[in-house]
């Protein structure tokens, strides 16, 4: 027998305030795990604006620490990032906002290193065969493609 066990408004209020602290969330993640407690509206209503208030809940704070993750962490370009935190619905508005925590010379540095690295590992291909599959596999990563010419450009440079 797979019966759920019941929680009280505070406990299920404390677990909600657990998660929060445990890793920035936005406002989707937090109503999505509500949903785990089967609760009435105005439970749903007071909980969340509890989190907010005691600022367990906060939007920028969690687009901003996304941003820096999946950059800083796992080298996403800004297309990458803007489409999975428009996927968990922060605005256009807040993550244009946001992108300040990437720094541009950083940026261009990280794009800079993966081409290098990816480019390097394309064996038996022509030139352009190897640009175009590099170019695709950075695009993948989220990164502009205006990027990714200038930073062919400037190895071509040398």
């Amino acid at each position: 027998m797979n019966e759920k066990k019941s929680y009280t408004f505070l406990e299920i209020k404390q677990k909600l305030v657990n998660y929060c602290v445990y890793q920035d969330r936005c406002h989707q993640e937090v109503e999505q795990k509500m949903w785990d407690y089967l609760l009435i509206p105005e439970a749903k209503e007071e909980i969340l604006l509890y989190l907010m208030k005691e600022n367990y809940l906060n939007e920028e704070r969690f687009t901003r620490s996304y941003i820096r993750g999946k950059f800083y962490m796992k080298s996403w370009g800004r297309n990458k990032i803007r489409n999975h935190l428009k996927f968990k619905g922060v605005t256009e508005k807040l993550i244009n906002s946001c992108f300040n925590e990437i720094d541009g010379d950083d940026y261009h540095k990280t794009l800079a290193k993966l081409f290098l690295s990816y480019h390097s590992k394309i064996k038996g291909l022509q030139a352009y065969q190897k640009n175009s599959k590099t170019i695709k596999y950075l695009m993948g990563k989220g990164f502009e493609y205006e990027e990714i010419l200038q930073v062919m450009e400037d190895e071509e440079k040398g």
